[in-house]
């Protein structure tokens, strides 16, 4: 009976082991996040150019005061930012944010397609799967947008957001 209950007790934690893991607490899915304030990028950058619903947010102003002073805007990331998954692994690509972001796999980190973002954020040297223009439209995740990532080939993968060149994650694949 003892035995019974250890090896009931232990198979959600296999299962849940099986398909991926983290350092950073993975919910099983990638999320792509922002926290723009609508009405300050809207009003520079256009329409819709962020979707969030509430007001509340990093204003375009503080957003490129962060950007210049640490090449980063904290707010702006990959969640997990490190993950460890098993090879054939699909998860879910979730753009929690109020801005389109992409979430293409480079080779190596660096810029993206936004010239003035590149230069703030120091990645003057752009990825060269972010000059693809293809690429890009393939790997892009609408705000409130999901897509479905295979994660394929064992070894380390590493993704990054085209558009904001600072938004990285490394994944292992087992």
């Amino acid at each position: 009976m003892n035995r019974l209950r250890l090896s009931l007790a232990i198979i959600p934690a296999l299962l849940l082991s099986v398909g991926c893991n983290d350092t950073n607490g993975t919910t099983g899915r990638v999320e792509l996040r922002d926290d723009c304030d609508p009405a300050t990028f809207n009003a520079a950058l256009g329409a819709g150019a962020c979707q969030h619903k509430s007001s509340v947010g990093v204003t375009l102003t503080q957003f490129n005061s962060e950007l210049t002073a640490t090449h980063a805007v904290a707010a702006w990331n990959i969640q997990p930012v490190t993950l460890n998954v098993t090879e054939g692994t699909t998860l879910p690509v979730v753009n929690t944010g109020g801005e389109t972001h992409t979430y293409t796999e480079v080779d190596e980190f660096g810029g993206g397609v936004v010239p003035a973002l590149n230069q703030a954020s120091g990645n003057t040297t752009v990825a060269p799967e972010c000059a693809d223009q293809a690429t890009v439209a393939g790997s892009s995740v609408q705000s409130g947008g999901t897509m479905q990532h295979t994660f394929d080939a064992k070894g380390t993968e590493k993704y990054q957001c085209c558009i904001h060149p600072w938004m990285r994650q490394t994944v292992t694949v087992r």
